[in-house]
């Protein structure tokens, strides 16, 4: 997926966020304040990596009964396939960003950050990732989301299953 493609299907994404207006209301406490800690595993886009797998801090502040507003650091370990020389790439991502219900428990979710390389050299890459996702009323959270990360250059990108448990504060 080139770049502009990219772009395009991440500023629908955002787009359709803002512009939601058939929402029901999330369940519980719609002021309520949440830290969760995640377990993603992805399958990596990117030529030349087979299998990308992190976890993460979240932290999510509802603003309104279907509206929360996210931030989450964390760390991703990118292994790359060994016809490529093996070993594995390590990322640092710290992102904002927002969820939008759509239904009782159902989310529209889009962050952006930045993503600090842990190689030697490596630089910092933009982030963006739309996702959609479930959060149940014990606490799990289930999300999928694209994460693409521009470095240098150079593209790296997953599509990611994310499996949380949030702790209200």
């Amino acid at each position: 997926m080139n770049r502009t493609t990219r772009f395009l299907a991440s500023a629908a994404a955002v787009v359709a966020l803002f512009f939601t207006t058939n929402v029901n209301a999330q369940s519980g406490d719609s002021k309520a304040t949440r830290l969760g800690v995640g377990l993603n595993v992805g399958v990596p886009t990117s030529k030349g990596y087979s299998l990308a797998i992190g976890g993460d801090l979240r932290l999510q502040k509802d603003f309104s009964s279907n509206i929360s507003g996210m931030l989450s650091a964390g760390y991703t370990n990118f292994s790359l396939k060994d016809s490529y020389g093996g070993g594995s790439f390590g990322m640092v991502p710290v992102k904002a960003g927002a969820k939008v219900f759509f239904a009782e428990s159902a989310y529209f979710s889009g962050e952006l950050g930045a993503g600090f390389g842990t190689e030697s050299g490596s630089g910092t890459a933009f982030l963006w990732a739309p996702g959609i996702g479930y959060g149940f009323d014990n606490g799990l959270d289930l999300g999928l989301r694209y994460e693409g990360a521009e470095f240098k250059g150079a593209s790296l990108g997953q599509v990611a299953l994310r499996i949380a448990y949030g702790f209200k504060l």
